[in-house]
């Protein structure tokens, strides 16, 4: 039965997966963070405890698009959806009484396992749009579009949900706390598992089987797109974290539920703008696909928002509420228009047979930029607060600007213009 799948059905399978395992991964990171600062945990801390989640990310990524391209994206699939459920039970038996060094400790454990998890689930699901378009190869351009059209629905849809899932930790921890909230998501997490079943075990496998040399990119387009991706998401997770929430509830003095739910909208609106992408893009009158020019514009764009957020600030030209939420949703738009860009690119440069090993690959730097954003975050917080993270999201968004004038075009667009 499972052999009988189509591509697109495979394709949906791993996507509806996906979408409820970034449910789970939406509401753990609100739960971990409201919880423990409710524990009287400073924001360093609690960016110790993403620790290990963001280093695995790291290398999972690189590791697991390998593992991918040599034994299936159906075993990376599985193996992450699992050791999320693993995860969350692990969570359940986490107590009040525990000594801060025990709970940092174990909690930073829970976390790795994680990020491992949801790594795996993302490469999965990415690698498999590259073999669903694959199929129809023989008009490039129409080709071109439908993959930025379908990776800009998974990513949009996925941050859309993540959105919701922010919500959902806020909204649990504040009826039916902490412990029984990660017992109840363990569970939904499994029923989806038990979906993936009909899966074949050959999706994504590459007919050679890579060497271990192959995990990283000889790909100049994908190196350097890789490189603006670390800068990139730092730059997010500079400010978004760590700081914005504990901004939100200590200094605005916001509840834990309306802080989810605002963080849950932006997420919500960040996907749908991201999922937009293509259909915005033609409504500007660019109907040809992506390429370094926009991934350039939109970089250099970004830059002055959390600049200008923390001028706001500084200046006190708004209540610093008003400032955060229009600067937010600016930033969120235009880093929406950058993000579903990049998940193109990195696509557009490489082939079917070999996806899983790039894409892991530029995931790696993806997940290099969020260790750096939410160590700074605590950090700079603490010494700064909200305008030292503003400011140094800046400058990283700049330095990702700075690199995407190293692009290469696209082999496609390449052979296309010439």
């Amino acid at each position: 039965m499972a052999r009988a799948l189509s591509a697109l059905q495979q394709y949906a399978v791993v996507t509806a997966n996906y979408w409820a395992f970034t449910l789970t991964d939406g509401a753990l990171r609100m739960l971990v963070v409201f919880h423990f600062h409710e524990l009287g945990y400073s924001t360093l801390e609690i960016a110790f405890l993403f620790l290990f989640y963001e280093f695995f990310g790291i290398v999972t990524n690189l590791y697991g698009g390998w593992l991918g391209a040599r034994f299936g994206l159906r075993l990376t699939l599985w193996s992450g959806t699992l050791m999320q459920v693993a995860a969350l039970l692990m969570l359940i038996p986490v107590a009040d009484s525990w000594p801060k060094w025990w709970s940092v400790a174990y909690v930073m454990v829970a976390q790795a396992i994680s990020g491992i998890a949801k790594d795996l689930n993302k490469m999965s699901a990415k690698s498999a749009i590259k073999t669903v378009v694959a199929e129809t190869p023989e008009d490039h351009s129409q080709g071109e579009s439908q993959l930025f059209k379908w990776v800009a629905i998974l990513t949009g849809s996925k941050n859309a949900l993540k959105g919701v899932g922010f919500f959902l930790g806020g909204l649990l921890l504040t009826t039916i706390g902490f412990n029984a909230a990660v017992g109840a998501m363990a569970a939904g997490l499994f029923a989806a598992f038990l979906l993936t079943l009909v899966l074949p075990g050959d999706i994504g496998r590459m007919k050679d089987k890579p060497k271990f040399t192959a995990l990283f990119s000889k790909s100049r387009g994908i190196n350097v797109l890789s490189l603006a991706r670390f800068f990139l998401f730092g730059a997010r997770d500079v400010w978004f974290v760590v700081a914005l929430p504990v901004f939100l509830q200590a200094a605005l003095g916001w509840r834990f539920w309306e802080v989810g739910g605002f963080m849950g909208l932006w997420v919500i609106g960040y996907g749908i703008v991201q999922g937009a992408a293509p259909a915005l893009r033609r409504s500007w009158g660019q109907s040809a696909p992506p390429g370094v020019s926009a991934v350039e514009f939109w970089s250099a764009l970004l830059t002055a928002i959390p600049a200008l957020i923390a001028i706001a600030l500084w200046r006190e030209v708004a209540q610093p509420g008003v400032a955060v939420v229009v600067g937010l949703a600016a930033f969120g738009v235009v880093f929406a228009m950058n993000s579903s860009i990049h998940s193109y690119m990195v696509l557009a440069y490489t082939d079917a047979e070999s996806v899983s090993l790039n894409v892991g690959f530029y995931y790696m730097a993806n997940a290099a930029g969020r260790l750096l954003g939410t160590v700074l975050s605590g950090a700079l917080f603490l010494v700064g607060g909200l305008q030292a993270c503003l400011w140094s999201s800046a400058l990283l968004v700049a330095l990702a600007a700075v690199v995407s004038t190293r692009l290469p075009s696209p082999p496609r667009q390449l052979s296309q213009a010439g």
